[in-house]
């Protein structure tokens, strides 16, 4: 069973750019695709991007413009590059495999990554 594992958040000022890093273990190669959800306090899960295997893409309508997600499968890693962070951005970070692009969750959830965004 594959796993997926968070890393890449922290503090930033409101602007500021930050990169998540998805690394699955031991291959990403059976994942056709991945997702980007973040939940701040309080509130529920959402997507935030999602990539296919063929890197098709979708995006939340907040991010849109401003957050990135890639993936390198010679590293097994999805990447979501996030920019002109704001303070709403302020969440844990999770990724998890996906039935399609839209938010279609199927897998177990790690301990995700905190981002904070100062203003």
């Amino acid at each position: 069973q594959v796993q997926l594992v968070e890393s890449g958040g922290g503090l930033v000022q409101a602007g500021g750019s930050l990169r998540l890093s998805c690394v699955a273990s031991p291959s990403i190669f059976s994942i056709n695709t991945v997702g980007w959800y973040r939940q701040a306090p309080g509130k529920q899960r959402d997507l935030v991007a999602a990539i296919t295997s063929a890197g098709y893409t979708n995006y939340a309508p907040s991010v849109k413009g401003r957050f990135t997600i890639s993936r390198d499968n010679a590293k097994n890693t999805v990447y979501l590059q996030m920019s002109s962070l704001k303070p709403e951005d302020t969440a844990t970070y999770y990724c998890n495999r996906n039935l399609n692009l839209g938010d279609t969750p199927v897998g177990s959830w790690g301990q995700g990554t905190q981002v904070t965004v100062s203003s």
